[in-house]
């Protein structure tokens, strides 16, 4: 069985249903990102998890992109 973590369409699949949900009026993920660049003023324990929660899909497919590149070099 394919390990799960390096699976592509999995990876791509959770970045644009997790890592952007809600979608509208703007994904939770970037509000929470100029939030934090505005001084992170006010946020609280549950908006880190937050960030780390939509954030993680995200940090897979860098690290996926990163082992791919350096694999086929």
């Amino acid at each position: 069985m394919k390990n799960v973590i390096n699976d592509w369409k999995l990876i791509l699949l959770l970045c644009l249903t997790l890592g952007l949900a809600p979608f509208f009026p703007e994904p939770h993920l970037w509000g929470k990102l100029k939030w934090i660049a505005g001084g992170a003023n006010g946020m609280g324990a549950l908006d880190w998890f937050d960030v780390l929660f939509h954030g993680f899909p995200f940090l897979l497919l860098i690290r996926k992109t990163v082992l791919s590149f350096f694999n086929t070099a």
